[in-house]
């Protein structure tokens, strides 16, 4: 398997950030809850996920499969 130097990096990132809570889910949630109000807080904007997925592209998909 290659390595991958940004993967590499988020790993690192994210292993010591769960270290730092001791592994502990609820801890670590409850930190990217309190970073994401702070940035909300400042002025950041936050997006919410559509509530259904994209429909699909027929166009695209006709074009796909048109020479099978």
């Amino acid at each position: 398997m290659l390595n991958d130097e940004i993967v590499d990096e988020v790993r690192a990132i994210r292993e010591a950030h769960a270290s730092k809570f001791g592994y502990d889910l609820r801890a670590i949630y409850a930190d990217l809850k309190k970073s994401e109000s702070e940035r909300i807080a400042n002025g950041h904007p936050y997006v919410l996920p559509p509530s259904e997925p994209p429909a699909p592209n027929s166009a695209l998909q006709r074009t796909r499969f048109a020479h099978r």
